[in-house]
């Protein structure tokens, strides 16, 4: 696999500089040892020696107060902090923001954190620019992915690794990548810089000696995670034809550490509408639904997460429910081991009918009534509500066991004083169905 270009690059500079010197060397002769004085020979000679110059010294050096001291880039909107030292302000902002009350230079301790645009430096900087005809830094927000020099150095060094052939240093870099886009924003950031990155990270799984390796498939599963918070990587993730399937794959065969990381990670990229349908297309509703039944606390919570925003997506609530959604959320309500996110979802379940009947046959409506009557949470009350609700208007067999309840417990009645605004809007819904029931006591159930 071709190593970013990075080795490529240097070779074709090497061996351009190689041509470019033996073509000089070849003038010189010309010139001295033949006495060969023709104008056009200097003039040749001049041009190749230019040549190598640029492709040797690159770019004219930036002068130092130019570069930020954080990032060691030129700055694009320098601004003085109270300690007198000149920072590039999306880098000491960063700074700042991350709870430090220091000069980064100085290590003094700042009486304030007030920037001060420093209009002379930025004149300077356009004036160098010009002169050199070097395109003048726009001034941009860069709220995330802050990605200095070293730190560019070190993601190209993880890359090199994770495309040569050497087992260790691939499973090594793989561990590094994960740590780094876990604690650093900017290498969350990488992804919008270089988007063939993710088929890099899943060319991984199919070297032999690690495909089947669960540390790896966990280390890249949670760094797709961790790379999915940035919200520009969202869509490239989702973009990418092998990702998502790969996600899909660690929640089926995943440890469970993985299989939680995988859920978090469809979370994540199921903020897109894009991506929820895509998700739901590709599988992940099934393997969701046995992470919620059968995961750790942690697992679950991340599985409820993720099927509720899939589920936002119309076409994937009728595959969560053939998939046995409500029976798994129902039993998670009764077992109390994840009541929130299990009611949250059948709430959005519930304008299906076939959600309904299987809600009315798994006898859900006794424990939707005790969380009505129990819950100290308003949200989970709301959303029993809501689906009551739903239940009441379809079937009249569990409208006539709500107003028993209701004779019992008032429960219908307290909600519709204290409740949300939706859960008092849906308490006298259910409250006038029970009514009209009481008017019509003939019919037979």
């Amino acid at each position: 696999m071709a190593k970013y270009g990075a080795a490529e690059a240097e070779h074709a500079v090497a061996r351009k500089s190689g041509e470019l010197k033996r073509e000089l060397r070849r003038l010189v002769r010309l010139i001295v040892e033949e006495d060969d004085g023709r104008i056009d020979t200097y003039d040749e000679a001049s041009r190749v020696l230019s040549e190598l110059k640029d492709l040797t010294f690159g770019s004219p050096a930036v002068p130092q107060h130019f570069l930020c001291p954080i990032s060691s880039e030129l700055m694009k909107d320098p601004v003085i902090l109270a300690s007198g030292q000149t920072y590039d302000r999306a880098f000491i902002q960063e700074w700042l923001n991350s709870g430090n009350r220091i000069c980064p230079q100085t290590r003094q301790v700042l009486p304030n954190t007030i920037l001060t645009p420093n209009h002379l430096v930025r004149s300077m900087i356009s004036e160098w620019c010009i002169e050199h005809d070097i395109p003048l830094p726009a001034l941009e927000s860069q709220d995330e992915g802050l990605i200095t020099r070293k730190e560019r150095s070190a993601l190209h060094e993880l890359l090199e690794k994770i495309s040569s052939s050497s087992i260790h240093g691939q499973k090594q870099a793989m561990k590094e990548l994960r740590l780094l886009t876990k604690n650093n924003r900017s290498f969350r950031a990488l992804i919008g810089e270089q988007p063939d990155i993710i088929p890099l990270l899943l060319s991984v799984l199919s070297v032999s000696g690690l495909n089947d390796d669960p540390v790896v498939q966990e280390d890249t599963v949670t760094t797709i995670l961790n790379l999915s918070i940035h919200e520009s990587n969202k869509r490239i993730v989702g973009d990418d034809p092998q990702a998502i399937s790969f996600l899909v794959d660690a929640l089926k065969n995943g440890t469970m550490e993985t299989r939680s990381n995988a859920a978090a990670a469809l979370f994540t990229l199921s903020a897109l509408d894009a991506n929820k349908v895509k998700i739901g297309e590709l599988g992940a509703i099934k393997p969701l639904l046995e992470l919620l039944e059968q995961g750790s606390q942690t697992a679950k919570k991340d599985a409820a997460s993720a099927i509720f925003n899939i589920c936002m997506a119309h076409e994937n609530r009728a595959k969560a429910i053939k998939e046995g959604a409500v029976g798994v959320v129902l039993k998670a309500i009764e077992d109390q081991s994840l009541v929130d996110g299990s009611l949250a979802i059948l709430a959005l379940l519930s304008g299906d009918q076939d959600a309904l009947e299987e809600i009315g046959r798994s006898g859900g409506v006794p424990s939707l009534l005790g969380i009505i009557r129990k819950s100290s949470c308003e949200r989970n009350k709301e959303n029993a509500v809501v689906v009551l609700f739903a239940v009441c208007m379809y079937d009249r067999t569990n409208r006539r066991e709500v107003r028993e309840d209701e004779k019992l417990n008032g429960s219908i009645s307290a909600l519709a004083q204290t409740g949300t605004k939706r859960a008092r809007r849906k308490a006298d819904g259910i409250l006038d169905m029970l009514k009209r029931l009481g008017h019509n006591t003939h019919y037979s159930c």
